[in-house]
């Protein structure tokens, strides 16, 4: 297993934008068979050193994890994360 976790933090950081930005990433659920688990959680601290979502996603193999990054739902649902995100930060790890 692989578990690859990104934090986002938001250029417009209210409820509003973190609220859409979340239901576009939870978008990707049941549609794309490489993904076996999809979490994503919003920060509840905004402290400020704070990230806005914390996305939680769980691949089979990294052979899986590359067939998702191309794979044409979350290649849209990229398109609109990366117009939204300030900054980003990721590890992804054998679980």
């Amino acid at each position: 297993m692989v578990t690859n976790v990104m934090l986002l933090k938001l250029k417009e950081r209210n409820s509003e934008s973190i609220a859409k930005a979340r239901d576009v990433l939870l978008s990707m659920q049941g549609k794309i068979e490489f993904l076996r688990d999809l979490k994503v959680e919003v920060d509840i601290r905004h402290g400020g050193s704070s990230y806005d979502i914390a996305v939680i996603a769980i691949y089979a193999s990294l052979e899986d994890l590359n067939a998702y990054l191309v794979h044409p739902v979350h290649v849209e649902v990229a398109k609109y994360i990366g117009g939204v995100v300030e900054t980003q930060a990721a590890v992804c790890y054998e679980s």
